[in-house]
């Protein structure tokens, strides 16, 4: 008899242990709906496809783990907000701002991210294939090991970003400032 509560509690252990999924908070969503503003607000892994959230205040926002895909977020603030692992395909962050945040991880993939001002953001292990970042503000930004295959870079400010181990193959770096920019060999571009 002993065994059987021995096993009984040796399976049920994992489920203790088992940490609750962190899921967006609906009524943070419901303020961002009605007041086009939610500062700090959670919602990771909130299903938002497709979502108009042009001219929206998004600072420090945790969006980990969002599902934007074509979402319109043109002129957003999401200064400071945590956009790691978040899903950007063909979002519209045109005129964006950025700064500061978070997209490690992120899929920017075919993302229009003209003049959005990501100066000091993380972008580690992104995937930026044929995103749009011309004439951005990418100064220290972080873009190492991202995937920057047949971006457009044109006009862009890198100054002093980390490039290393990004994959640039084909992207477009006609009048981008340089200045002090880590390269994908690691090298230093004064």
């Amino acid at each position: 008899m002993n065994c059987k509560i021995v096993s009984t509690a040796i399976l049920l252990v994992p489920l203790w242990l088992q940490s609750p999924a962190k899921a967006w908070n609906p009524e943070h969503l419901e303020q961002l709906r009605q007041t086009g503003s939610c500062v700090g607000c959670d919602l990771s892994s909130a299903q938002l496809p497709d979502a108009l959230l042009s001219n929206t205040d998004l600072r420090e926002a945790n969006l980990t783990g969002a599902n934007l895909l074509r979402a319109d977020l043109r002129r957003a603030n999401l200064t400071g907000a945590n956009l790691a692992g978040a899903s950007l395909i063909n979002a519209n962050l045109s005129e964006a701002n950025l700064a500061g945040s978070n997209l490690s991880v992120a899929s920017l993939i075919r993302a229009n991210l003209t003049g959005a001002n990501l100066a000091g953001a993380g972008l580690s292990l992104a995937k930026l294939p044929r995103a749009n970042l011309s004439a951005a503000n990418l100064r220290q930004a972080d873009f190492r090991a991202a995937d920057l295959r047949n971006a457009n870079l044109n006009s862009a400010d890198l100054t002093g970003a980390d490039l290393r181990q990004a994959d640039l193959e084909n992207t477009l770096l006609q009048n981008a400032n340089l200045t002090g920019v880590f390269m994908p060999d690691s090298s230093f571009h004064p």
